[in-house]
């Protein structure tokens, strides 16, 4: 069953509609005898104090924790609320390739307020972010895109709506036709003890190959071939730095180093579309 992904400044309204989201479906999952569970998870449920946004390495860790209790979670006869920052659309797209990789719909649920707003919200809570690190996640946010394939549907609840989408939102996740898995999704068990060795050698390969297709056709040109992957890689019409693919191979390898289930043999698929999501 789906997975609703809630995102939004820090102290925007999350958790408020997050709630009355996941009343919405008890009433209507009541009101058709439909028996589903519903698993709303956020930072108090995953023991996530708002001090791990001071540090990189704890915000990491939120993040694992997040995504781990979705994998664990998300099934074919649960509903799954996401509702926590999910700021990165990178994160965002990881959450999505959960969801699909098990066939079943997903959504995303931004709460539109405006940043003074937020401040002035998070300020009243006695359990606020301190205003550095809330000034710091909001430099950092990355609003979804109704036209990212990861953040559609996309509905955005303005902080003075008085009411959810709430038909929207159950027609979209519930009635809609799950999406089929493809070749960046698709998981299968393996025992491969070279596992993480081979996550290593493809992405390198990969990005190598990229600053190779840079050098010889220029930025701008026909998406490029790289190895181990059936997908292309975009070529953007800027010169990407061998800096910034090396940042975006440690994300993913740091996102996939624990996802023993995935197949070494779609290592290349995943990191090739991981890159064109990132670089478009």
């Amino acid at each position: 069953m789906p997975l609703i992904i809630l995102t939004g400044y820090p102290s925007s309204g999350k958790t408020q509609r997050a709630a009355e989201i996941n009343k919405y479906l008890l009433d209507r999952l009541e009101a058709e005898n439909k028996s589903l569970k519903i698993h709303w998870i956020n930072d108090e449920s995953l023991n996530v104090h708002r001090d791990a946004y001071k540090d990189a390495r704890e915000e990491k860790k939120a993040r694992g924790a997040m995504m781990s209790a979705v994998e664990r979670l998300l099934s074919k006869d649960a509903i799954v609320i996401a509702d926590g920052l999910n700021y990165i659309k990178g994160f965002r797209y990881q959450l999505y390739c959960v969801a699909r990789a098990i066939s079943t719909p997903h959504c995303v649920v931004h709460t539109g307020a405006p940043v003074q707003l937020a401040r002035e919200w998070n300020a009243t809570r006695t359990d606020g972010y301190e205003p550095i690190v809330f000034d710091e996640l909001v430099t950092r946010y990355e609003e979804p895109e109704a036209r990212n394939r990861w953040d559609s549907p996309l509905f955005t609840v303005i902080y003075d709506d008085k009411e959810i989408p709430g038909d929207k939102i159950w027609d979209a996740v519930i009635l809609r036709k799950p999406p089929p898995p493809n070749l960046s999704t698709v998981t299968k068990p393996v025992s491969d003890t070279n596992y993480v060795y081979e996550l290593d050698k493809a992405t390198l390969e990969i990005i190598n190959a990229v600053i190779e297709g840079q050098k010889e056709f220029g930025p701008g040109g026909m998406p490029m071939t790289v190895p181990r992957s059936s997908e292309k890689v975009v070529n953007p019409s800027r010169t990407v730095t061998l800096s910034e693919l090396r940042r975006l191979r440690k994300q993913f390898v740091s996102l996939n180093r624990v996802r023993t289930s995935l197949d070494v043999n779609r290592i290349g698929d995943m990191f090739a579309d991981y890159l064109n999501t990132n670089l478009a």
